[in-house]
């Protein structure tokens, strides 16, 4: 009997040590794969525009959704509707260029809003729900080849400065750090939407870059708007693949506590 209780553990000892080591390894991957990815939305949008409002109410609701999450919405409004009869205040002609850029890297044969880019590879008409969401869980999904972190955030009277540091992004790689105003309302007077209230969310108000080499840090700083409050703001910081397009890092850090 003795010997039988002593086959049986050694037994057990040897499946134990077989096992183990194959859950033990499988957790990493799971996590890594579950807890590194992102999406980056870009939403390409006017106030002149009449089929604009369903998809900034629709990233308005993604944005409540995903609050927790990885997910970055940035809404560049562009400035080639003013000519039509109403002038966006958020417009900026070097959004309209950063969308002429995609088309490029997309091989569009034109540009139109609205227009959605996630991670700077795939694009789609703004208002498409599903196609939104598809992209989205996919990006969440995939971990991220590089990585940003954003600190030391302070805002003054006239600029905000932070830190920056890159790892992972090689060296065709720039960054974009984006000023953002998390909601604003406009009563539209004239144009395609004349007489509507618009909302809009997570709106550029202010957008630069630089060029990076691999695993870079410093320190950089932004011009604030007349109408800035740190309580409606934050900042977001990319990584783009200058090849590519290809967003491949991201980050997010609040203005409410900076100082």
């Amino acid at each position: 009997m003795k010997k039988l209780k002593i086959f049986i553990i050694a037994v057990a000892v040897m499946l134990l040590a077989i096992v183990t080591p194959v859950f033990s390894a499988a957790k990493p991957t799971n996590y890594a794969t579950a807890g590194k990815g992102f999406a980056v939305i870009e939403l390409f949008t006017s106030e002149g525009c009449s089929s604009c409002p369903p998809a900034d109410e629709l990233v308005a609701r993604i944005q409540k959704e995903y609050n927790d999450q990885p997910v970055y919405i940035l809404a560049f409004h562009v400035d080639y509707w003013n000519r039509l009869g109403w002038r966006d205040i958020f417009s900026s002609a070097d959004y309209t260029k950063r969308q002429g850029a995609y088309a490029q890297y997309l091989h569009l044969p034109q540009v139109y809003t609205p227009q959605i880019v996630v991670n700077g590879k795939k694009e789609f008409v703004g208002s498409e729900e599903g196609t939104l969401r598809n992209a989205i869980k996919a990006g969440l999904q995939k971990p991220s080849t590089a990585q940003i972190t954003l600190s030391n955030v302070k805002a003054g009277a006239q600029k905000l400065t932070l830190h920056y540091q890159a790892a992972g992004n090689g060296d065709n790689s720039r960054l974009l750090l984006a000023l953002v105003q998390k909601s604003a309302q406009t009563s539209v007077k004239a144009g395609e939407n004349k007489g509507r209230n618009l909302a809009h969310v997570q709106v550029v108000r202010q957008l630069q870059g630089s060029l990076l080499s691999n695993g870079k840090s410093g320190d950089e700083s932004l011009v604030l708007p007349k109408d800035f409050n740190p309580q409606n703001w934050e900042i977001i910081g990319l990584l783009q693949n200058t090849t590519t397009g290809e967003i491949i890092g991201a980050a997010r850090q609040a203005l409410a506590s900076a100082g």
